[in-house]
């Protein structure tokens, strides 16, 4: 289960297998804000020698309206990308290009208004497999605060859920050494509906690992809800005085399905 997302600039070659040594559920070269405009050319160029099969990454692009976009479009075909982020995310034909260009799953960065505005467009759009939000640069285009992000947040989780695609990834907290806070946010996302997060430190990593895992406490019931309708004969009936049902069930089920995925 992908459940953190780790960020590595492109222009820092030494950091690619470091990255991939952390517990990270998946590693994300980053084309676009991590690196300057005047080393752009040099860090794909350091990410080309790199690239491998057996070393899978994810790469962020530039955004399609910049210059770089098509000369980066050209390394995410290359052995080892595994997936390609597109900044800027905004119309369907924009993922639609890149899913034809690189023969990759697509993850579109919502992080605009206009994003935001055509999320159910671009969900839908061939090739996506998850939305990520790009929550810093959202706030930037409206000139708010992350704390009133909760419609935006919702509309993502929404629009993955009817385009039939994998939950969102929340976007980054900024304080790598706040433990807490971090801990806060991932559990705000896991109750919205979100199934990962970005992280852009390795030490990040683990924690949100274990805030978008289930629990032991959640297993537990989720096992009692299954065993609670076999006896059941599938029948709606009663456990620790609550009425449990069909869709109990099938909350239930996801949890072990999840769990079981993980083992694997």
């Amino acid at each position: 289960m992908l459940r953190s997302y780790l960020f590595v600039p492109a222009n820092r070659p030494d950091r690619y297998d470091k990255a991939l040594a952390s517990r990270a559920g998946a590693v994300i070269v980053d084309l676009e804000d991590a690196v300057a405009p005047a080393d752009k050319q040099a860090a794909r160029t350091e990410l080309l020698a790199w690239l491998a099969p057996g070393k899978p990454v994810i790469v962020r692009i530039n955004a399609p309206a910049t210059e770089w976009f098509d000369g980066d479009l050209d390394v995410c075909s290359q052995p080892g990308v595994t997936a390609v982020v597109v900044p800027k995310a905004e119309t369907g034909e924009q993922i639609a290009r890149v899913a034809a260009a690189s023969a990759r799953p697509v993850l579109p960065l919502v992080e605009t208004a206009r994003g935001l505005w055509s999320v159910l467009e671009i969900a839908k759009a061939p090739g996506v497999s998850r939305l990520l939000f790009g929550s810093l640069d959202y706030q930037a285009d409206l000139d708010t605060t992350d704390d009133e992000l909760l419609l935006a947040r919702s509309q993502l989780v929404l629009a993955s859920r009817v385009a039939g695609i994998g939950a969102p990834v929340d976007g980054v907290t900024q304080a790598v050494d706040d433990a807490e806070l971090l801990r806060r946010d991932c559990e705000r996302a896991r109750r919205l509906g979100f199934g990962a997060k970005i992280c852009i430190h390795p030490r990040q990593v683990d924690i949100v690992n274990r805030c978008f895992a289930p629990t032991g406490d959640e297993v537990t019931w989720a096992q009692r809800v299954v065993d609670a309708f076999a006896a059941s004969r599938g029948n709606a009936t009663l456990l620790e005085g609550k009425m449990i049902d069909g869709p109990v069930l099938t909350k239930a089920q996801a949890i072990l399905d999840e769990v079981a995925a993980s083992a694997r």
